[in-house]
């Protein structure tokens, strides 16, 4: 008899719980609240409250191990949304023109989400479910982990004897104190400050806009002697939108009623604001803090057989990037082909943490490289260290080189070739390595194309722009 333990009934474990169903013959799951009995969100979750979308490759993994998913969730509310083709996107270098990339996302509630996935993932009984228990240890030794301590309901400890323990208790995780208590070797860590701040409210939207509007994302500006700020609006399940005010060091959005209308009209372009002030809201403002990327390198440690972490118990990124669940899914497709490949053995264990490593290194890359590039812009003219390569300066570019950059950066914003190797990047379907030549070439000794007016970029999207006009004859009395 074999028995896999999942620590964490957050998305991560619960996919994680169901790959190992197939392969061990008991498989429990320690949740360390109570679920809700609906789609709403779960205590446990820190920012339960806030933006959560799946990107095209979390979708794609989602549906991979539980088929059909993502049509529960459109069915139930959600909103797929192509990027950037229904989308109203404005970059720091400009809007996108509407463009079909292959890449999307798929925005709801974080608890309507889970509520699908629980529901699919743990309805069939494969899994033993213990809610209201807290995991308290390890046990077993530096070589070889065998079970884990848990206190159910705040009944005493009980050992529970395991041939798998998967630590997927997100970013509270305390695996690096109780490896130590075991005598294993310590996990080296790394954080990566964003100086962000972000604060989020749900709105019920007007009728005629609820379902058909666009996804809005205005990224964050890079005005001298100003904190970058941005905004994001996606709809979500039952006529409602979530809406996510971001700010830097300093411009950190407020959560006062009006404050926080202030904030959204303070942005580069009011269409925020104005579709703030045409909906109801609904709560409070809640705000978020802890967006540091920080990573736990459990792969390059000398683990004890018998025990592994997904999620973002190794790797949390800044959750403004929206790649938290995408990873756990990824992260859960890998563990399946890993244990297709191994089985429940001492094979298994010797390359399984690698393995999860690397399905989560393109999202870890790339928010550390943004986030730092933010912070670099942000200073100004001084030099920033190149995030994990210690001691080692970046070097500024000079006028030729900013030129270059300038027109690629503005050149993804029409380019269909450009902007689908960019987006497929950031919803990690491609690794972006696959750049046409011929295109960069086309860019840089081309006629670059019109940047849109603001005008251009909201009619793009008719709806958008009736109701727009109509606002405006009407302010204008």
């Amino acid at each position: 008899m074999t028995r896999a333990v999942v620590l964490g009934g957050g998305l991560g474990g619960v996919l994680a719980a169901t790959v190992l169903a197939g392969h061990a013959d008991e498989v429990v799951l320690v949740e360390g609240d109570r679920y809700p009995s609906g789609p709403r969100p779960r205590r446990g979750l820190p920012q339960s409250h806030h933006s959560h979308v799946l990107v095209a490759g979390g979708a794609r993994a989602l549906d991979a191990l539980l088929p059909g998913t993502v049509d529960a969730l459109l069915t139930d509310g959600a909103h797929l949304r192509d990027l950037p083709g229904d989308a109203l996107i404005y970059s720091a270098d400009g809007w996108f023109r509407r463009l079909h990339t292959g890449a999307h996302l798929i925005s709801c509630t974080r608890g309507l989400l889970d509520q699908v996935v629980r529901r699919r993932a743990l309805g069939g009984g494969d899994v033993e479910v213990w809610e209201d228990a807290r995991a308290l240890g390890l046990i077993g030794d530096e070589v070889l982990v065998t079970g884990v301590s848990v206190s159910r309901q705040g009944s005493p400890p009980e050992t529970v004897r395991a041939d798998l323990v998967v630590d997927a208790t997100g970013r509270r995780s305390q695996s690096p104190r109780w490896l130590a208590e075991i005598g294993a070797a310590d996990i080296e860590e790394v954080s990566v400050a964003t100086g962000l701040a972000y604060a989020t409210r749900l709105y019920r939207a007007p009728v005629n806009l609820a379902a058909t509007i666009p996804a809005i994302m205005l990224h964050p500006g890079t005005e001298k002697g100003r904190p970058a700020r941005g905004a994001t609006l996606f709809p979500v399940e039952d006529g409602r939108w979530i809406v996510t005010l971001t700010g830097t060091r300093g411009g950190e959005p407020p959560t006062d009623e009006q404050g926080y209308a202030a904030f959204a009209r303070s942005l580069r372009h009011p269409i925020v604001a104005d579709l703030m002030a045409e909906a109801t809201p609904l709560g409070v403002v809640r705000p978020y803090r802890d967006t540091v990327n920080r990573r736990r390198f459990f792969e390059r440690a000398r683990l004890p057989a018998g025990f592994a972490v997904v999620g973002d118990a190794a790797v949390a990124v800044n959750p403004i990037h929206s790649h938290g669940m995408s990873v756990a899914a990824l992260g859960a497709l890998r563990l399946r082909e890993e244990l297709a490949r191994h089985g429940m053995g001492p094979s298994l264990f010797a390359g399984l943490q690698v393995a999860l490593a690397e399905e989560a290194e393109r999202s870890w890359r790339m928010a550390v490289e943004q986030d730092t590039q933010r912070a670099r812009q942000q200073a100004g003219d001084r030099v920033v260290e190149r995030a994990g390569r210690s001691g080692e300066p970046r070097r500024e570019p000079n006028a030729f080189e900013r030129e270059i950059r300038t027109r690629l950066a503005q050149a993804k914003l029409s380019s269909p070739r450009l902007a689908a190797e960019f987006f497929g990047v950031q919803t990690l379907i491609s690794v972006g390595t696959a750049t046409d030549r011929s295109e960069i070439a086309r860019v840089l000794t081309g006629r670059p194309e019109p940047l849109l007016t603001d005008e251009e970029a909201i009619g793009q999207y008719p709806a958008l722009a009736a109701w727009r006009r109509t606002r405006l004859a009407a302010a204008t009395g």
